[in-house]
């Protein structure tokens, strides 16, 4: 039986490790092949334990495994240039085409607005925001060229339609990326390319994750807020997810099923959006 993707081609950014590469098998095990980017480094202010080329390098292997292609880079998404290229070269190794984007790397800081350094403000909205629109810019003209329509899936947060505290910068960022994406759906639907946003909350990933004798610094803001508990309140029992409970949602919104679905939000959030 073909898979939702049978015989396209996605790139996933973002792809070494955590929700990235769940996105990576998860589109090969549905018969993608797949352009895997990730600039596989420590990032300005963050201090997570950052992606490695041994993680992108495990992605390839595990894409691979499907039996599927990978054309994997350490590429920033703050370098169009270096995505152009990227981009380009799979495009030409996977036969012209590319019907899907996973636009998903993106980092995390956190403190209130008014302790943010400029450093931290900044860096968050060239990686979360600049850095979607990047990978967009770099991957529409080949979609256009190839006429085969498409799917664009930009990775937001719960942190895109709600106030969090502490994640101001990361808000903003995550906001924007809803209005980039409800523009992109206007412009591009003529062409038959969608485009969509995702918004997890809590994903079991290293992305909130300090190497030991690192403290969180979310834990410690959100533990002083009054109304922290009731921003990150859910009606589901189990308000995380895995990787792989998002990249169910990526496969769907990748493939033909979805194919009246653009210029939505989708809340992969246990009802948090409700409360």
């Amino acid at each position: 039986m073909a898979g939702r993707v049978e015989g396209k081609v996605a790139l996933v950014t973002g792809a070494a490790r955590g929700q990235g590469r769940a996105h990576c098998v998860r589109l090969a095990e549905e018969g993608a092949d797949i352009i895997a980017v990730d600039a596989c480094s420590q990032i300005g202010t963050t201090k997570n334990v950052p992606a490695t080329p041994d993680d992108l390098a495990e992605t390839v292997r595990l894409v691979e495994k499907t039996g599927r292609q990978i054309l994997a880079s350490e590429t920033d998404v703050r370098d169009l240039p270096g995505l152009r290229a990227v981009v380009a070269a799979g495009v030409e190794r996977f036969g012209g085409r590319l019907d899907v984007v996973v636009a998903n790397a993106g980092i995390a800081t956190y403190a209130l607005s008014w302790e943010l350094t400029p450093e931290q403000w900044q860096t968050m909205i060239d990686v979360n925001l600049t850095g979607v629109w990047n990978t967009t810019t770099a991957a529409i003209p080949h979609m256009l060229a190839a006429q085969n329509g498409g799917s664009i899936i930009m990775t937001s947060s719960v942190a895109g339609y709600r106030g969090y505290v502490g994640l101001s910068h990361y808000g903003a960022a995550k906001h924007g990326i809803v209005g980039l994406s409800r523009t992109l759906a206007v412009e591009l639907g003529p062409q038959n390319i969608r485009v969509n946003t995702i918004h997890p909350n809590g994903v079991n990933t290293l992305i909130g994750v300090n190497p030991p004798g690192v403290p969180f610094d979310l834990e410690q803001i959100m533990a002083a807020h009054p109304l922290a508990a009731q921003v990150m309140a859910a009606a589901l029992p189990t308000s995380g997810q895995e990787p792989e409970d998002v990249a169910a949602m990526v496969s769907w919104l990748a493939s033909d099923e979805a194919r009246f679905i653009t210029g939505h939000e989708f809340p992969i959030s246990s009802g948090n959006q409700l409360m």
